[in-house]
């Protein structure tokens, strides 16, 4: 079974910047668009941006475009997402999701699924 695992969250201050990754553990992993989504108390999740499986496209969520930045690709096994200049509306609890195919922006596109990790921006 594939797992994604998600790290790099923690406590700043608004316009500060934090970086997050996704580590894959698979014998092969290509062919995969990965994504990151977020969910806060009581709201549904959201997509935040996603990246083909080669790196070469990428797509954002308008809150975050400009801000927010996807690098890496399924074949490296490895995604990461840099957040700069955040605030305190970006405190959530951060998903790293990945799928065999095109990035999509939905949800129920992506069947592997990270535990999530939690970022929190103070005013």
């Amino acid at each position: 079974q594939v797992q994604l695992v998600e790290s790099g969250g923690g406590l700043v201050h608004s316009g500060g910047s934090l970086r997050l990754s996704c580590a894959a553990s698979a014998r092969t992993f290509n062919y995969y668009a990965m994504a990151w989504f977020r969910q806060a108390p009581g709201q549904e999740r959201e997509f935040v941006g996603a990246v083909s499986w080669n790196g070469a496209t990428t797509d954002y969520a308008d809150s975050v475009k400009d801000r927010f930045t996807i690098s890496g690709d399924s074949r490296q096994k490895m995604m990461y997402l840099q957040m700069n200049h955040l605030k305190p509306e970006d405190t959530a609890l951060y998903y790293c999701a990945a799928r065999r195919g095109p990035r999509s922006n939905l949800r129920a596109d992506y069947d592997l699924w990270g535990q999530g990790t939690q970022v929190t921006v103070s005013s």
